[in-house]
């Protein structure tokens, strides 16, 4: 897809881009002594590494020797914004770490992470995924002129350093309360490293210890394996704790309301993530076990649409007794080039990214397997393709329910007029994507199969209902923007 910069993204149709997650989180924080050796700012750049598919944007780190924090960020991807030279100026025994995709704010550098405020007791970093929905009501507690940037981020992070009396736990334990939306938060002070979650858990945030010495704070248990840090618990919707040389403190600012966002099981979390203590790749094979009971089909092959589809796929072959294959080769290296596509290689579309095996698919019937449908561009591309290259028959199952409603709480949907299940029956998107057959696994398999209870998730996307009640007006990327 073109951006501004003339370079492409992963995004397989530029039209039919997947959903995009808020972004991800990652803090550390090791004792004093060990600084040197640790070397925190690393530890984070590897950290959000293994982050960096819950957001592409922009990246940054901010990390504290005792007596002051220095930030540096950048717009693109952490391994573009960071090198050695820069990662060796960044020394300290705390630090946070941020890889954003934008739901709230433009992609600009100035709304890049971490936020950073200066304090009468010194500075504040600050990193945040999720996206708040009462944005425009605490800006107003703010003094004209304060926000740098256009962020709800920039507005709970001006909130809290405003507040100084008793530090930044003091200052959270007051301003958290009367913060509504999705906000898993990593920030710190020069001393001190500070995490908490929304009482709802909407976005996930996990606690580890290093082997030698130190903590660990990330959005998935997959930033933690990657630093060898061992999984400790995750951080309790409602919960805040504090780390410093005094070890894990914690304490309650909201009574917890969980409602975790289903979506992380569909698409959003790494395969290699633990979540509640279930592994998603597990769940995302079971579910495609369940689909293949739900929606069985004569077939001679069941291939996904890499790479979202493959845990599904496999569930699905070891459940219908079809054989699993590969169909579609993915194109790794076209994601992030300079040349910009001339109009006959942008009319080839799809192929840049993805192109058929034709002499394993042709004249055989498939069963295709994605994640989700959004538009419903990809997934039309892709059946013309397999028919093109020779399918007998081309039979679509997905691992999600129908995405009918958009996110108010850290994933950048489109809007409801845009979603194809928005608009259209089952039959009506079976048509358009032009398959010969069209299966979604119903909301109560996928729920089953993720092992938490129906009433402790956030199911808003596939049923409409939001645990957190929002106000149309006070929604939308760009609500600080206007005027501006």
């Amino acid at each position: 897809m073109p951006l501004r910069d003339g370079r492409l993204s992963h995004d397989i149709d530029p039209s039919d881009r997947a959903p995009q997650d808020a972004c991800g989180v990652f803090g550390v924080w090791v004792p004093a002594d060990q600084a040197s050796r640790a070397e925190v700012s690393k530890l984070t750049y590897y950290g959000l590494y293994a982050l960096q598919h819950r957001g592409q944007e922009s990246a940054g780190i901010a990390v504290s020797d005792g007596s002051r924090i220095v930030v540096f960020k950048d717009m693109g991807l952490v391994a573009q914004v960071f090198d050695e030279s820069v990662l060796n100026t960044l020394r300290g025994h705390i630090a946070v770490g941020h890889c954003r995709y934008s739901t709230t704010g433009s992609p600009t550098w100035e709304n890049a992470q971490p936020t950073f405020r200066s304090t009468d007791a010194g500075g504040l970093a600050l990193v945040h995924n999720g996206n708040l929905i009462n944005t425009l009501e605490l800006a107003a507690k703010l003094e004209p002129g304060v926000l740098t940037a256009t962020t709800d981020t920039e507005v709970l992070t001006a909130l809290l350093a405003h507040q100084t009396e008793g530090g930044p736990m003091a200052a959270a334990r007051e301003i958290l309360p009367a913060t509504r939306g999705a906000y898993s938060l990593v920030f710190m002070d020069e001393d001190t490293l500070y995490a908490a979650r929304d009482p709802e858990g909407v976005r996930p945030l996990v606690l580890g210890e290093l082997e030698a010495g130190g903590w660990v704070v990330a959005s998935e248990t997959a930033g933690l394996d990657i630093v060898g840090a061992r999984f400790v618990r995750e951080i309790e919707p409602g919960e805040m704790v504090a780390i410093d040389g005094e070890g894990v403190r914690s304490e309650r600012f909201a009574e917890p309301r969980p409602k975790g966002c289903l979506f992380e099981y569909v698409y959003l979390a790494r395969p290699d993530t633990t979540i509640a203590g279930r592994s998603v790749q597990a769940t995302r094979v079971e579910v495609g076990r369940r689909l293949a009971r739900e929606h069985p089909v004569e077939a001679d092959m069941v291939i996904p649409t890499p790479e979202s589809g493959t845990p599904a796929a496999i569930g699905y072959a070891e459940a219908s007794g079809i054989p699993y294959g590969q169909g579609l080769v993915k194109n790794s290296y076209v994601g992030r080039t300079f040349i910009q596509p001339s109009q006959t290689i942008r009319q080839l579309g799809i192929r840049l990214k993805l192109n058929p095996l034709r002499e394993a698919i042709e004249g055989k019937r498939l069963v295709v397997v994605d994640d989700s449908i959004v538009r419903g561009n990809t997934q039309r591309a892709i059946v013309g393709m397999l028919r093109d290259a020779g399918a007998a028959e081309v039979h679509v199952r997905i691992s999600s329910p129908p995405v009918s409603w958009p996110c108010f709480y850290g994933i950048d949907f489109a809007t409801r007029a845009e979603l194809i299940a928005g608009n259209l029956s089952v039959e009506g998107i079976r048509d358009s994507i032009g398959a010969d057959s069209l299966g979604f696994i119903s909301l109560d398999e996928l729920i089953s199969a993720s092992h938490i209870a129906k009433d402790n998730l956030c199911r808003a996307c596939f049923d409409g209902i939001y645990p957190i009640p929002v106000e149309q007006d006070a929604s939308g990327k760009h609500l600080l923007e206007v005027g501006r």
